[in-house]
């Protein structure tokens, strides 16, 4: 593209984004790799006006957020523009009475918290890194409350989104129970922003318990630990949340949180004592671990999956990665639903992380599960597949292609190079 293009280019950007369009500077990049411009609309006519332009001219186009999860994922193929999302912040509806609100992409999600608990409601996730509801959809981001309330795809009930060439699409509505055309907000959950640019999305509420409390106890083994959860799954406990902290150099444990009615949380907390025994411990406050990934700045940071009667198999072939490469590995998570966090500590070669994560997708048969790499740098990611084996690869390419023949949004972001 000559100078005068660009110009051009970059002029056309500005008028479809309201004047908000500049070049890429050092901090504008995606896993390393730098954008040629950073466009910033500020509502969904924008978004599709902007979306247009680029698949014009065959821009390569990567949707952003607060960009607290931008760096999960390889870096894209190519990347000129880099939409900024974040004024699309607006609360646009909230039906208290019916428990449903409707919320810009661009909208922090601690701020639409905050606009909910007034009412007594919130949505119901809690995940390590909040960012803005459009990223929240678009990684499946949860957190330890999705044991009773779902994950991030139970809780979308319509969206708004922009698709790869500017065409706005509207899915469900603003009822819980509805039948309005495709369920689109399901499929663009854990997307990458490789389908679509969502700008609007509807969730269901839950009402914010009247009291809450933890229960923690100290796990001895992998065993241990497989009898603990499978004994909160199989009681009349009704958790909210069921974590494991399995640091690499440290005491095991795992947490509980009951939510209810005052009466109804002490009764429930003082069953949980009776069911861990030994050493269980209440606690009017999450311990200082819950909620956060494991390791440090630096770190590799998987998500591991697993079927929940087969956390014995997943912790042991944790251990037997770690001890065979010399990798301390630390894991949290929640090992109720069947999702783990691990952190491969930075402190040995990468040669020795790549060991590990072949290891451990080797062994994820023993546990019926997917072994990701979420956060590494650069240089360890291309040594390695981030994503791993996946079923239904065929599938999700002929999804792709429908969407995005072109590959306009995100190339090469998702499973197998989508």
């Amino acid at each position: 593209m000559t100078t005068i293009d660009t110009e051009m280019v970059l002029s056309r950007l500005a008028e479809a984004a309201g004047g908000s369009a500049r070049a890429g500077g050092p901090g504008d990049h995606v896993g390393g790799m730098p954008c040629r411009w950073v466009v910033g609309p500020r509502d969904t006519a924008q978004v599709g006006a902007v979306m247009r332009v680029a698949h014009e001219a065959g821009l390569a186009v990567v949707p952003r957020g607060a960009g607290t999860k931008l760096g999960w994922g390889p870096p894209p193929e190519r990347l000129d523009v880099l939409l900024d999302l974040t004024g699309l912040d607006a609360l646009v509806e909230h039906a208290a009475g019916d428990l449903i609100t409707i919320v810009g992409a661009g909208r922090l999600l601690e701020d639409l918290q905050r606009d909910l608990s007034g009412s007594g409601q919130w949505l119901a996730v809690d995940p390590p890194r909040s960012g803005t509801v459009g990223g929240l959809v678009a990684t499946a981001s949860t957190g330890p409350t999705r044991l009773l309330h779902g994950a991030v795809r139970d809780l979308v009930i319509g969206t708004t989104m922009v698709r790869a060439d500017g065409v706005v699409s509207h899915s469900g509505g603003k009822v819980v129970k509805n039948v309005a055309g495709y369920d689109l907000g399901k499929l663009l959950t854990g997307s990458f922003g490789t389908l679509g640019v969502l700008t609007e999305v509807a969730f269901r509420l839950h009402p914010v318990a009247e009291a809450s409390g933890w229960v923690t106890v100290p796990v001895t083994s992998a065993r241990h630990a497989t009898a603990l959860a499978q004994g909160v799954l199989h009681s009349h406990l009704v958790a909210t949340a069921c974590e494991l902290e399995r640091p690499a150099d440290g005491a095991a444990s795992l947490a509980i949180r009951l939510d209810g009615i005052a009466a109804g949380v002490a009764a429930r907390t003082a069953d949980a004592l009776e069911l861990f025994g030994g050493g269980a411990e209440a606690l009017d406050e999450a311990p200082s671990w819950w909620g956060t990934d494991p390791g440090r700045p630096g770190d590799v940071l998987l998500k591991l999956t697993h079927e929940t009667a087969s956390l014995t198999a997943l912790l042991d072939a944790v251990d037997e990665a770690a001890e065979r490469w010399a990798v301390p590995v630390d894991v949290r998570g929640s090992v109720a639903v069947g999702t783990v966090s691990a952190a491969l500590r930075g402190s040995h070669d990468r040669a020795a992380t790549v060991s590990a994560v072949d290891q451990l997708r080797s062994a994820a048969t023993t546990f019926g599960g997917t072994v990701v790499v979420l956060d590494a740098d650069p240089e360890t990611q291309r040594m390695l597949d981030v994503w791993g084996p996946v079923k239904g690869l065929d599938l999700m390419r002929r999804v792709k292609d429908q969407f995005d023949p072109d590959r306009v949004l995100s190339p090469g972001r998702f499973v197998g190079g989508i």
